[in-house]
């Protein structure tokens, strides 16, 4: 306790402004980091920097220190390389102007699962082929700007015109975020794994393949068959009728890990690598 009041008392108000600046910088990184996959990979250059720093300096091994004196340079250099993608985001969004984050929006759940429930059984009904993925913690800032940012309320008649066939958007992925229907027509990664069932197709392995990438949520609608699909985890839930495809999302939005489990467990489609 000595110490750190010795050390605030030579804080001079240059130095006060110096941490604050500091602080500010890494404030704005890791908030122009949000909404991507790089999160994941932030916290795990964060672990093994921290990690190093403290087993070199608390633990006497000369030579494992000299060898994280040697890759510290290597690290500045590969930390812009790996997050060039963000970064140039980031530069982009501070040149027009943005900085300061914008609150949450607080939106009834259940409200908006029914919509889009509603939405799902509608296409089903007309052999509509549709693909809607809810972002969770993973970020997909990177395939929303493949597609065009819509920024709506949810509403069965949007969803049931976005995906109809002779709209612009209709081929390509609607993305749920923040209660949302933020964009549409969005390219999904492809699932690598091999799909046995000719019934699955395109739509299918794009909604296996963002689940695969992310901790994302798909619903699919085959044009084909007029089925509704649940994808999680890279595993997929098929032939579910309103009821129980309202009880699946609500599960798997939950926080119920061991029940989410359960129903992961029933899936009926087996994948082969």
């Amino acid at each position: 306790m000595w110490d750190l009041s010795w050390l605030i008392q030579r804080l001079s108000p240059i130095d006060i402004l110096d941490i604050c600046l500091v602080a500010a910088l890494f404030f704005w990184l890791f908030y122009a980091l949000r909404g991507t996959r790089a999160i994941p990979l932030v916290r795990g250059v964060t672990v093994l920097v921290i990690s190093l720093a403290m087993l070199s300096r608390l633990v006497p091994l000369r030579a494992f220190s000299w060898l994280v004196q040697q890759l510290s340079p290597a690290i500045l250099v590969a930390v812009p390389i790996l997050f060039q993608p963000e970064l140039r985001r980031a530069l982009e969004h501070l040149g027009r102007g943005g900085f300061l984050p914008i609150g949450q929006r607080n939106e009834n759940i259940d409200l908006i699962l029914n919509k889009i429930v509603e939405a799902a059984k509608v296409m089903a009904g007309r052999n509509v082929g549709a693909l809607i993925v809810f972002e969770r913690k993973t970020g997909l800032q990177e395939y929303i700007e493949t597609g065009i940012v819509i920024d709506a309320e949810v509403s069965k008649e949007l969803l049931t015109t976005i995906f109809d066939h002779h709209t612009v958007l209709h081929d390509g992925a609607v993305i749920i975020r923040e209660g949302r229907v933020y964009a549409a027509s969005c390219v999904m990664p492809l699932t690598s794994a091999f799909l046995s069932d000719r019934h699955l197709g395109l739509r299918h392995r794009a909604a296996l393949g963002i689940t695969e990438e992310s901790d994302a949520i798909a619903i699919v609608v085959s044009e084909e068959r007029g089925a509704i699909s649940v994808t999680h985890d890279g595993r997929i839930i098929r032939d579910l009728n309103a009821k129980r495809l309202t009880s699946v999302l609500k599960t798997f939005l939950d926080k119920s890990t061991p029940k989410e489990k359960r129903i992961l467990g029933r899936t009926r489609h087996k994948r082969e690598h």
